[in-house]
């Protein structure tokens, strides 16, 4: 079933509706909160690959987040705050890091750093910072973004240079190049470090700054089995998630000199993100980057071996060559049904996965799905698509 819109939407138009859903996301599905019974859990068995951000704490990070040794971080009195982002900047190599509530904003804060309202920001026509930030780089920092798309969502500088602004004063201005490594909406494509310093490079002597979207930065050194400070070594400003592959429940850190995280952080508080005793989620945060790295390669195995077996489903279309990091994205318009269809389908028997384009479906591995939910999911999947293109019923009966 198609998730149904609710709500007009605050600061419409008077008389004009707007198709906006305020519900969140639960395999294909959004649920009202409100009619969420509080007791609701996800079942046994379901096999959640709508994204990596799913992930449950574990038993280390719960207990860490209980025994915190806490104090006020916006008076940058909390030791625990303190202790991540010394060690995340460590682990970079930077000269300071900074702990904010999401990627989202710590992404924003970058852009707000580097630029001027009217400027413009040259990112990939799929990057995160252009299609799932809310349009925040224009609404809140002013700025437009200038999209080039690259083969595998991995662009190079002659792309990047071709849509640079001249420098002349009646256009706007190029002050900034964001880059996404994994390419999220390309299936997880990872970049090779070398052509980040050839864009790093360029962009610097052409007097332009460059922000680098690591959200999944360690499955891309997974990836290339190098080391996030070497990746990064010439990025002015860097972000990773610590809420995804790393599985802490919240929380991302941006990284940078001391100067970018001195600004970043007056506009961490102009943007909310001043949290208080924040020690209780740093703390789990601590131990995702301490101990999570070293084990993103059972995810990345597990990718692996799903881009596998759904190459082998008569309907479904991927390439497993491509897929090098914990992100699965495949086709299904020769089954003939859209991917929300097909998320539908898959659903009630406790596969869930998350539609990315009108017949692109994506699996996300992390943590919290064995290899034995891969093959379960890779069945389910075989068997909904069999029965859709027969005609039958996809929903009624077990699919085991």
């Amino acid at each position: 079933m198609r998730p149904k819109w609710v709500g007009a939407g605050a600061g419409r138009r008077d008389g004009e509706e707007k198709n906006m859903s305020y519900t969140v996301a639960k395999g294909n599905q959004r649920v009202d909160p409100d009619q969420v019974a509080e007791a609701d859990k996800i079942p046994a068995g379901v096999v959640d690959l709508r994204s990596d951000t799913v992930t449950r704490p574990t038993a280390e990070m719960r207990r860490a987040m209980a025994e915190a040794e806490v104090g006020d971080d916006v008076y940058g009195e909390d030791p625990t705050v303190n202790r991540l982002e010394k060690r995340a900047a460590e682990i970079f190599g930077k000269e300071a890091a900074l702990f904010v509530p999401t990627g989202c904003m710590g992404n924003l804060i970058g852009i707000k750093v580097w630029t001027h309202h009217g400027d413009e920001v040259i990112c990939e026509e799929r990057s995160h910072v252009n299609l799932y930030e809310l349009a925040s780089m224009s609404a809140i920092a002013g700025c437009m973004p200038r999209v080039a798309r690259g083969e595998d969502g991995i662009l190079t500088w002659k792309q990047i240079e071709s849509v640079i602004r001249p420098k002349i004063y009646y256009d706007s201005q190029t002050a900034l190049v964001c880059l996404e490594n994994t390419s999220n909406m390309a299936g997880g494509t990872v970049y090779p470090t070398a052509l980040v310093e050839d864009i790093c490079d360029h962009a610097h002597a052409a007097g332009l700054k460059v922000h680098l979207d690591g959200a999944r930065i360690f499955n891309a050194a997974t990836a290339l089995g190098d080391n996030v400070a070497h990746m990064t070594r010439k990025v002015d400003s860097v972000m990773f998630c610590l809420s995804k592959g790393l599985g802490a429940p919240v929380g991302s850190m941006i990284a940078g000199t001391k100067a970018f995280i001195e600004k970043g952080r007056v506009y961490r508080k102009m943007f909310g993100g001043g949290m208080r005793q924040a020690g209780v989620i740093a703390a789990a945060g601590l131990i995702a980057l301490e101990k999570s790295p070293a084990r993103l390669h059972i995810d990345q195995e597990n990718a692996k071996r799903l881009a596998e077996g759904i190459a082998e489903i008569p309907g479904l279309t991927i390439d497993p060559k491509k897929v090098c990091s914990n992100i699965v994205i495949f086709d299904c318009s020769k089954t003939g049904k859209t991917a929300v269809e097909l998320c539908d389908a898959l659903y009630p028997h406790g596969v869930w996965a998350q539609e990315t384009a009108l017949h692109a479906v994506r699996f996300v591995t992390h943590c919290d799905v064995d290899r034995a939910g891969v093959e379960r999911a890779l069945v389910v999947l075989k068997k909904v698509v069999a029965t859709k293109q027969h005609g039958e019923a996809a929903r009624g009966g077990s699919l085991g």
